[in-house]
């Protein structure tokens, strides 16, 4: 039996058989994940209704996202053991499950379709010193976008507040930042809660958050209990870039790491966590190439019966056994649509 050097010969030699024919992206570096991504139902027709709703301090009500579900379309994304990104698969190569029963792939894309994108950006007080990594990590976002994409951008200090609205140039984005003072308290959920309700303006049925902050919430109004349903119901992505200090001096910075993920998870999104604001450029530049790189599945469920549950997804690769190595990363669910 071959020991783990011969192995890893194996598995190196055929990665750069992978790459020379074009199925395996080239790896990036400094990057640090905390949890996998996982894949995201969409709508045919991004259609959102708010039959469901929870309340805020003082009695308001806040309305949670319902997505119908007639045909599901759910983004994948398949990686190497380096996380290299994997691309040249068909769709005989995909099995989808919900409710661990096998459903029928109708409609399948691996090109790259237009994204509506919101960025979420900390401006309080502590991100003074990580202002300018941040202007280079969006820079880096908004280049490997697609030329089609649209971008808004939200920034939260002591309030959230729509910094540039719906745009097709990137550059109004890079505009904006040049004139950002960090100062002030961090409202993240408040700014969380706004840009998924700014989505619901977008013009494309693809939808991703991309938060970068350095620290937990500390000046909300909204509870983490609400914004984590609202993401988990919406039909949004959520990446987040979360740049921590080696020693904390709050609980909320403390307990940053883990809100970010949380909220991530769910969406079909990715975490990552870093101590080195050097990174950040890389690790959103990743982020884009992610979002170009996805395969989108679509089926209508089998038995749908619009109960307003929540629906669990698998995806799984239908390869030989010596691709047992890669991965797709995956959602693991959706919430029907409540028919009455």
């Amino acid at each position: 039996m071959p020991g783990p050097r011969e192995i890893g010969s194996v598995v190196t030699a055929f990665c750069v058989y992978m790459v020379a024919i074009g199925l395996l992206e080239p790896p990036l570096t400094a990057q640090t994940s905390t949890n996998e991504v996982h894949i995201t139902p969409r709508s045919a027709a991004s259609t959102i209704s708010t039959s469901r709703s929870s309340m805020r301090p003082g009695g308001a009500m806040i309305p949670l996202i319902r997505t119908e579900t007639a045909l599901v379309l759910v983004p994948v994304s398949v990686t190497d053991p380096s996380e290299r990104f994997v691309t040249g698969l068909k769709q005989e190569n995909f099995k989808i499950f919900e409710n661990k029963k096998p459903q029928t792939i109708q409609n399948f894309s691996k090109e790259h379709v237009p994204v509506s994108i919101g960025i979420i950006l900390d401006v309080s007080g502590s991100m003074k010193d990580k202002v300018e990594r941040v202007r280079e990590a969006v820079t880096q976002f908004c280049e490997a976008a697609n030329p089609d994409d649209e971008f808004f951008m939200i920034t939260f200090s002591d309030q959230a507040r729509v910094a540039v609205d719906f745009t097709l140039s990137s550059e109004d984005i890079e505009r904006d930042l040049l004139f950002v003072q960090p100062k002030g308290r961090t409202s993240l959920l408040d700014a969380i809660q706004l840009g998924l309700h700014k989505m619901q303006r977008s013009r494309y049925g693809r939808k991703a958050l991309l938060i970068i902050s350095d620290g937990g919430d500390n000046h909300s109004r909204h509870s983490e209990k609400q914004i984590k349903a609202l993401s988990k119901e919406s039909d949004v992505m959520v990446y987040s870039i979360g740049i921590f200090d080696r020693y904390v001096p709050t609980v909320e910075e403390m307990e940053g790491p883990a809100l970010l993920s949380e909220l991530a998870e769910p969406t079909g999104g990715r975490a990552y966590t870093m101590n080195n604001a050097s990174e950040i450029a890389v690790v959103a530049r990743r982020i884009g190439m992610e979002l170009r790189t996805q395969y989108v599945l679509g089926y209508r469920p089998r038995n749908s019966t619009g109960d307003g549950r929540w629906h669990k997804i698998r995806v799984k690769l239908m390869l030989p056994r010596k691709f047992s190595f890669l991965r797709t990363h995956a959602k693991t669910g959706y919430y029907a649509s409540a028919q009455y």
